[in-house]
């Protein structure tokens, strides 16, 4: 679906839904960090002598690179995620139009 076949309702609906999915990503980053700061600081300064805080930043890591993904390169509408979707769509109308 290009932006000159979309209604102005599903325009507004479909930017309100970006900004939101970006605005969940930002909130995701903000908590990594300060909790990622916590546990960094326990690490150091806590209990035993090995720095264990290194494996929940790499593992929380990965994961917050991959909601960025699907955020910023696959939900921009364009790309990949499009591709996908036109692809199913026309396939459910061909499979709609059989006899």
């Amino acid at each position: 679906m290009t932006p000159q076949s979309l209604s102005p309702e599903e325009i507004d609906h479909l930017a309100r839904k970006r900004a939101g999915a970006k605005l969940g990503w930002y909130a995701h980053a903000a908590v990594y960090v300060l909790v990622n700061l916590f546990l960094f600081s326990v690490s150091l300064y806590g209990f035993g002598s090995r720095r264990w805080s290194l494996a929940p930043l790499l593992g929380w890591g990965l994961g917050l690179a991959l909601h960025g993904v699907a955020v910023f390169v696959l939900g921009s509408g364009s790309g990949l995620r499009e591709r996908m979707v036109q692809k199913e769509r026309e396939k459910l109308r061909r499979e709609r139009d059989l006899p």
